[in-house]
């Protein structure tokens, strides 16, 4: 039977000058094959990749963020400069933290008393309001709660801090959180709902590469073509937009696409397509060598014209 095939993808969030939201930077991806027996689990992979880039940057904090899914054993065994945060599960079990050793024979307890699922937590936690900041960089008045406990499926004796959040009239909870960044937890809870929020433009970074650049049209057969195209457009979303940011950015680009698609007229900021076209302007441009100051033919101006509407197109 066939099931398919997943990428887990790494990504470093970033902020663009010229930009109100979040951009994100995929930087690593491998392959994984759903189903019993195909390998190791998408958490397993995960942790993996967050290894590597931990690896590459020892002298940095990553804080990592994951949807629902990223949650599993393998977590026990992070990088010390490395913390986690994803979404909780509303059927996770919860423990308070384990008591301090009695001073008798046989083996200490690794957990406290049973604190129950999240909404058995939300019925007496304490919650205080703050203004959070999303990835659009939009406002919002959230109620938050924390309790610092153990989730001993997924990360076993190691303490954790459940960030329970909800709007201003929502009674109960609307999110649940689970972060081992314990101190940022237990100081800013709204930083923590905030570092969430900008989770999503791993989504969008997913979605440019496979409709931009095509990756997402790819009809391959062979073992080996499966598990490099998409590895390979996710870096190149990275290296056009780092592009973009550092030479390509020009705010006149954004004039001229409200002028020549009026139905853009309250767009202000450059989207991926932009940056693509203009890569594929400034490539273009680049074959006319200055230094050459021969008249070019009518068929070379014809192949440019053609070009140039087909890097827009």
């Amino acid at each position: 039977m066939s099931y398919g095939n997943c990428f887990v993808t790494v990504g470093i969030v970033v902020g663009l000058p010229f930009c109100s939201r979040a951009w994100c930077l995929p930087v690593l991806a491998r392959l994984h094959l759903p189903g019993k027996g195909a390998g190791p689990s998408k958490v397993t992979v995960a942790a993996d990749l967050v290894a590597i880039l931990a690896r590459a940057f020892p002298g940095r904090i990553l804080h990592v963020v994951g949807d629902a899914a990223c949650h599993g054993p393998a977590l026990r065994t992070l990088p010390g400069n490395v913390t986690w945060t994803c979404r909780l599960p509303a059927s996770a079990v919860l423990y308070d933290l384990a008591p301090p050793r009695t001073g008798r024979r046989g083996r200490p307890k690794t957990k406290g008393e049973r604190l129950g699922k999240p909404a058995d937590l939300a019925k007496n936690a304490t919650w205080t309001a703050h203004e959070v900041i999303t990835y659009r960089g939009r406002a919002s008045i959230k109620h938050t709660a924390t309790i610092k406990c153990l989730w001993y499926g997924s990360f076993h004796a190691r303490p954790v801090t459940v960030v329970l959040s909800r709007d201003e009239h929502t009674t109960g909870y609307s999110l649940a959180l689970v972060t081992t960044d314990v101190a940022a937890a237990g100081e800013r809870p709204d930083a923590i709902v905030a570092r969430y929020a900008r989770r999503w433009p791993i989504e969008v970074s997913c979605s440019d590469s496979r409709n931009v650049p095509g990756a997402g049209e790819a009809r391959n057969r062979t073992r080996k073509a499966v598990e490099r195209t998409v590895p390979f457009a996710l870096p190149v979303r990275t290296l056009i937009v780092c592009w973009y940011a550092r030479h390509g950015y020009d705010p006149a680009d954004i004039d001229a696409r409200r002028e020549e698609q009026p139905w853009y007229q309250e767009k202000t900021e450059p989207a991926f397509e932009d940056m693509v076209i203009k890569l594929r302007r400034t490539l273009i441009a680049a074959r006319f060598s200055p230094a050459n100051p021969a008249q070019p033919t009518d068929t070379e101006i014809e192949a440019v014209t053609a070009a140039w509407a087909a890097a827009a197109a």
